[in-house]
């Protein structure tokens, strides 16, 4: 199994990571911490525990991380994922307490009681993850991999070309890609083929366990969001699962291995991931970038996941 905390920022598609990595026998959730972006971070951390309480699975520590991005002021995209952050259904209210440290403490705890590597999948801003490895240096070595969503090549979905991840914090972006780990980025490229339709929504309606009448709610009021014609889509962006779903199956995914850069200061572009697909820099590759996504095969991991809670 693939042993993962999960650095999010629930928000829809964050739930969705999160119950894909719950449900998945090829993943162990160790941790779950949480970061400003979607929402402000007393909601992100109520969400994360909402979420968690709904799928049974109060056992999993969580701690809520940085107030605010490294340098920026904080940003939030409540028009996407509503006042709670998760509008479109009712979830259950936590049954229990987030744990008494912060979010880098309780990354840095759970690397070092593991006696394997961890994989550290962010779905939100990489504030956390900045300053854990600003604070926690002697550790890096523990971390096998960072997984984030986040960035675009020429793509943006908060400014012309920004990706909202990377808005939010661009100077932790630059130092995680930065930081020597090896990195894999999931970029807009990928995600916005990761469409979910409203018929495969109404397949969630019809599934009817707790879990999945709770996701298709939420599945509902995001959907609604993406019909503005300006996207262009046919359906909703599932962006966070992405990440989930490489590490399960990444044969359902295109990728190379890419220079990637942040830009910090400019007027139109900071937080713009450079990605050098040409190698037209000659700057050192750092980075897996995935290039496409077979969507059935990952719609069908979504809905297989989904109906994992019948069990429950």
């Amino acid at each position: 199994m693939k042993k993962i905390i999960l650095d999010c920022d629930p928000g829809h598609d964050d739930a969705l990571a999160m119950m894909l990595a719950i449900a998945s026998q090829d993943i162990e959730l160790l941790a779950v911490t949480t970061s400003v972006g979607n929402q402000t971070p007393q909601k992100t951390l109520k969400n994360a525990m909402r979420l968690l309480t709904l799928m049974k699975q109060q056992n999993i520590p969580v701690a809520g991380g940085n107030q605010k991005p490294l340098l920026n002021e904080l940003i939030i995209a409540d028009n996407v994922h509503g006042e709670s952050g998760l509008d479109g259904a009712v979830l259950p209210e936590p049954d229990f307490k987030a744990q008494d440290m912060t979010a880098i403490e309780l990354i840095a705890k759970t690397l070092q009681e593991s006696k394997e590597l961890i994989t550290l999948v962010v779905t939100g801003p990489m504030t956390n993850a900045a300053l854990f490895l600003a604070v926690y240096p002697e550790l890096k070595t523990k971390i096998e991999q960072i997984v984030f969503m986040g960035g675009a090549m020429g793509l943006g979905n908060w400014a012309p070309s920004v990706e909202f991840n990377i808005f939010v914090d661009p100077h932790a972006a630059k130092m995680v890609l930065g930081s020597g780990i090896p990195i894999v980025m999931v970029p807009l490229n990928v995600t916005h083929k990761a469409q979910i339709l409203k018929s495969e929504i109404a397949k969630i309606h019809e599934i009817g366990n707790p879990v999945a009448d709770v996701f298709a709610g939420l599945l509902d009021f995001f959907e609604r969001y993406h019909e503005d014609p300006k996207w262009g889509f046919k359906g909703a962006p599932l962006h966070d699962p992405c990440t989930i779903a490489w590490l399960i199956d990444p044969t359902i995914f295109q990728e190379k291995f890419l220079n990637v850069e942040v830009e910090v200061d400019g007027a139109l572009t900071q937080g713009e991931t450079v990605v050098d697909y040409y190698d037209l820099s000659y700057r050192q590759k750092n980075c897996k970038v995935l290039l496409d996504i077979d969507r059935d095969a990952f719609i069908k991991m979504l809905m297989d996941a989904l109906k994992t809670f019948h069990s429950q």
